[in-house]
This record gives structure tokens, C-alpha cells and sequence, in this order.
């Protein structure tokens, strides 16, 4: 028994460090394509043989993956905040009428396809990156505030009242129990979002928002499935990394 508990301790420290890898490895390919796709034209001519362009080049990969990564980032810090900050507002006392509401704006938002709110929001915000960030926003709430309410609302009642006996204000017992306990819930409430939205943000490149969807659409719409290929590989390669984060700092957690 001995043994095992210290073979145990020795081998925990090396797996913590090896959970990195699966992410590490992710982004070094994708990366790694980023920069080389022009190097892959042998093995895109095998997909396309007949037409003359068969690597996208219009705009750099590293470009368009770098403002892939600022879409997605500002529409999911903006989901987070708001709904988490909902979420949290709702299960206060004094904010508890308004829970079936904004669970029902949550659940809204992500019931209009994206598409839908693109076509809205392009007459009033104009194309570009606006709107996009709007769509995602919308999209990726649903989640966040469900997960919210579940972890928050899953705390014994026990703790609740372990913390009040010791003396806590509320924002305290917010801040120092129900936030911690209910971190796991909230983190894969926020991952999920996060990594629909790195699929869906692709959808710009209709209104103008270059990103990662550039070659996708460019490829649908000029009947290229190498620029399609070439798309739809970095964004599942992002999507892969990202999920592979928000992974290890759960199992962490």
C-alpha cells in the first residue's frame, strides 16, 4: 500500500505536466500550417487538379487566423460577462423574479441562426466585424448562463448556511464559496461557447469580417474545395485547441 500511494505521487506530478501536451501539440500544428498551407500545394492539387489556384492566398493565414482569434475572443469575454453577471443577478434575492426571463432570453438568442441575426444586423450596424461579434455574442449566452445557474444553484444549502454562521457578508460568500464551487460548472458552460463560436464565427465572411471563413466561402463560392479544405482544417485545429485548454484546466480544477 505504501508503495502505491508513493509510486501515486511520484507519477502525478509528470501526468500534470503531460495534460499540457495534448493542447501544446494542437496549436503547434495548426501554427505549423499557418505558416507552411503553400507548401501543401502538391497534396491540394490531388483535391483540385484542374483549376490554377489551389492554395488561398488573398490574405495571409496567420492574418486571417489572427482575426479569427480577436472575433471570437471579444464576442466570448462579452458572453461571459454578461452572462455570467446575469446569471449571478438572478439568483440573488432580489433578482429572482427576473430568472425565467433571462433564461428565456438565454435560450433566445441561440434559437435565431446565426445567419439570421447576421442578415438583421448588417442593415443597422453596417458589414464588417460588428456584426459577427453581435451574432456570436447571442449565440454563445445560452451556455454560460444555463451552466451559471446550475453550478450556483447546485451548492448544498448547508454551505450557504456554514458560510452566513461564520460571519460572511453576501458578496463574501459570492466571492469566497459559491464562484469557487461552482467554477467547474461556469468553465464548461464558458468552453462549450467558446468552441461552437470558433466554428460559427466562420460565418463572417459573408459581411465582410475576414477571418478564417475567408477561404470557405471563397471556396464555396467559386467551387474550389482546396480553399474549403484549407479553411475548414484551421478552424477545426483552433477549435481542437482551444477545447483541449479548457480541458486541463477543468481536470485541474
Amino acid at each position: 500500500m505504501k508503495s502505491t500511494a508513493h509510486g501515486a505521487r511520484r507519477i502525478t506530478p509528470l501526468a500534470r505536466s503531460r495534460r499540457w501536451l495534448t493542447p501544446l501539440a494542437w496549436l503547434a500544428l495548426l501554427l505549423l500550417l499557418s505558416a507552411g498551407m503553400g507548401q501543401l500545394e502538391w497534396l491540394f492539387r490531388l483535391i483540385e487538379p484542374d483549376v490554377r489556384a489551389v492554395v488561398y492566398r488573398r490574405s495571409g493565414f496567420f492574418a486571417l487566423l489572427g482575426q479569427h482569434i480577436l472575433v471570437v475572443g471579444v464576442a466570448s469575454l462579452l458572453a461571459v460577462v454578461l452572462g455570467v453577471g446575469a446569471a449571478i443577478a438572478v439568483t440573488r434575492p432580489a433578482g429572482r423574479d427576473f430568472l425565467p426571463l433571462v433564461s428565456q432570453l438565454a435560450s433566445i438568442g441561440q434559437t435565431f441562426p446565426p445567419v439570421a441575426v447576421l442578415a438583421l444586423a448588417v442593415p443597422v450596424l453596417g458589414f464588417g466585424t460588428l456584426p459577427i461579434i453581435v451574432a456570436l455574442l447571442l449565440y454563445g449566452l445560452l451556455p454560460i448562463v444555463r451552466n451559471t445557474l446550475a453550478g450556483i444553484g447546485g451548492i448544498p444549502a448547508e454551505v450557504h448556511e456554514a458560510a452566513r454562521g461564520m460571519g460572511m457578508t453576501a458578496g463574501q460568500v459570492l466571492r469566497q464559496v459559491e464562484l469557487p464551487l461552482a467554477a467547474p460548472v461556469i468553465l464548461a458552460g464558458i468552453r462549450t461557447s467558446v468552441t461552437i463560436n470558433i466554428a460559427t464565427a466562420a460565418l463572417g465572411a459573408t459581411v465582410g469580417a475576414s477571418n478564417l471563413g475567408d477561404p470557405i466561402i471563397t471556396g464555396i463560392v467559386n467551387g474550389n474545395t482546396a480553399y474549403i479544405v484549407q479553411g475548414a482544417v484551421l478552424i477545426g485545429l483552433l477549435a481542437l485547441a482551444v477545447d483541449s485548454g479548457f480541458e486541463h484546466l477543468l481536470r485541474r480544477g
